[in-house]
């Protein structure tokens, strides 16, 4: 193998797949990214076993080839090299040698016969989604995936198709975050997929600029793919919970305030919150909104915002994590907080709109 590139070209297909490879690795082969340079083609291709990233560029190809190659490693290597800088890999004696200018590096490889790649997928349904939609969907729910919980299936996102709507939920059994998109023409319907938490994130990172994704779903992975950009996840195997039983209904009782003010105050009273479990109190009145914290340290905050409330006063604690992340997923300068009672949780949303929906959890104080 041996082909020839701008140093940004090379940057960018490296840059892409990087955050698939693991610094630690049970096998060799998967800190290695996979080489393919073909027909003017260079495909760079890292995986993790649960998520494959494929980025593909035009270059100088004067032999064909596939090898593995360390990936952080040829990546730091293209980063320290001049800009512009012409750079020309090649393959010699299972060594891949670098070269640009007065440069030379050479660097290990493994045979790309043993690198593991995902074969085609039975796709049950293909999704044809502006890129913007598709980032909006993820960036209004993903923070309310679970980590590492013993519940695996809430390790993800869930994609729900119905109808001619896209959803898109998230919870950790805490808070639970909930996007809609309209997607004309769709046939499937009822159809629930769970994607992972890394696939969710490379996904969002991935999806930047205009235009369009593809997103391929089959019965155990899902595929989107971009421009340059194929990005293959396994699916979770577990069923999500009843999302609609846990969007609480508030019986009118919403206040109505400022987001920016309403998350400022927020901010500054968490600086004096407990530091574990963040816990802040709520105290709704028809004047206004009053937020306070305290700490083991007896130290305390107070904070006094303006907010339209027309129901009964009440007490209510939240984890002000919780609340801060919903309230700046919300779009607008306005925002709505539905709350029943002390012991319920909250709905939150931009006043009017139902395609984005925020639940948190109250807590004990």
């Amino acid at each position: 193998m041996k082909f020839s590139a701008k140093r940004e070209t090379l940057l960018s297909p490296l840059q892409t797949v990087i955050g698939v490879v693991e610094r630690r690795q049970t096998m060799p082969v998967l800190s290695n990214v996979l080489l393919s340079a073909r027909d003017g083609e260079l495909s760079v291709t890292a995986t993790d076993l649960e998520v494959e990233l494929v980025a593909r560029i035009n270059a100088d190809i004067d032999i064909d080839g596939d090898i593995t190659v360390p990936g952080r490693k040829l990546l730091d290597i293209c980063r320290a090299l001049p800009e512009l800088a012409e750079v020309e890999i090649a393959v010699s004696r299972d060594r891949l040698v670098v070269r640009s200018g007065k440069s030379r590096f050479t660097l290990s490889t493994l045979p790309a016969s043993e690198f593991p790649i995902v074969e085609d997928i039975t796709v049950q349904q293909t999704l044809k989604l502006s890129v913007a939609n598709t980032r909006r969907l993820i960036e209004k729910t993903h923070f309310s995936m679970a980590q590492q919980d013993v519940r695996y299936y809430l390790n993800g996102l869930l994609f729900e198709v119905d109808g001619d709507t896209l959803r898109a939920v998230a919870t950790d059994g805490h808070r639970l975050a909930m996007c809609e998109l309209n997607v004309p023409g769709t046939a499937a319907t009822g159809q629930q997929v769970i994607v992972p938490r890394k696939g969710v994130l490379e996904l969002q990172r991935v999806l930047h600029g205009d235009g369009e994704v593809e997103i391929a779903i089959g019965t155990n992975h899902i595929r989107a793919v971009l421009e340059g950009i194929q990005l293959t996840s396994k699916l979770i195997d577990g069923r999500f919970p009843d999302y609609d039983r846990v969007i609480p209904d508030t019986g009118g009782n919403v206040l109505e305030g400022d987001r920016s003010l309403l998350r400022d105050a927020l901010h500054r009273t968490a600086i004096l919150s407990n530091e574990k479990y963040r816990g802040i109190r709520l105290d709704v009145k028809a004047d206004g909104l009053v937020i306070q914290a305290h700490n083991p340290e007896q130290e305390e905050a107070e904070e006094q915002v303006e907010v339209d409330y027309g129901g009964p006063e009440l007490e209510i604690g939240f984890n002000v994590n919780y609340l801060l992340d919903a309230i700046g997923a919300v779009d607008g300068d306005r925002v709505e907080v539905g709350v029943k009672d002390g012991n319920s949780s909250c709905l939150i949303r931009a006043p009017g709109k139902d395609d984005c929906k925020f639940v948190v959890m109250p807590m004990r104080l």
